[in-house]
């Protein structure tokens, strides 16, 4: 029990962007203490997807750690996290590019309205409610997790039934 924290990987994806769009969620429990790994010694490992009929990758790449949040908002965790994703457009916007536009009224560094804000207040209220440490990892570069993450995303876009694990 050496490392008590989740570790979450993230991806969207959408078909014509816009257009028919997924994202998805590989939630890592590394614990026996997890409400998902009651009595296991190993990790579990949790997924979530979804879809959307008209959407941008930007905005599945937003939806996914907003979902996973929510999901362990539901199940009252409360221990540091880190979120994986190959998005750029995430990792900086969380952690860097977020604090000046709301200085700026939600403007961007062009003056412009920033596109997706109302996932963006999402994402920024639920991640007020834990540690989280943000991560980026370059995609489709062999890490399983992205790779999963990847693949439930795109199953999703794509309208394929995909198999979610519950746990390990």
């Amino acid at each position: 029990m050496q490392n008590k924290k989740i570790i979450i990987y993230t991806d969207g994806a959408a078909r014509g962007n816009p257009g028919p769009a997924g994202w998805g969620v590989v939630l890592i429990y590394p614990y026996p203490t997890s409400p998902l790994v009651r009595g296991r010694s190993k990790e579990g490992v949790f997924e979530l997807g979804g879809s959307s009929k008209h959407a941008t990758n930007n905005q599945m790449e937003l939806t996914a750690p907003i979902e996973a949040l929510k999901n362990l908002k539901k199940m009252k965790i409360n221990v540091p996290i880190e979120i994986f994703s190959d998005s750029k457009y995430v990792i900086l916007g969380i952690t860097e590019w977020i604090f000046n536009w709301q200085k700026k009224n939600w403007r961007n560094a062009a003056k412009k309205p920033v596109l997706n804000k109302e996932l963006w207040e999402k994402l920024y209220e639920l991640s007020r409610q834990f540690k989280i440490k943000w991560t980026y990892v370059e995609g489709h570069m062999g890490d399983k997790y992205n790779e999963r993450a990847d693949e439930i995303a795109t199953n999703f876009a794509d309208g394929i039934k995909i198999k979610l694990k519950k746990e390990k």
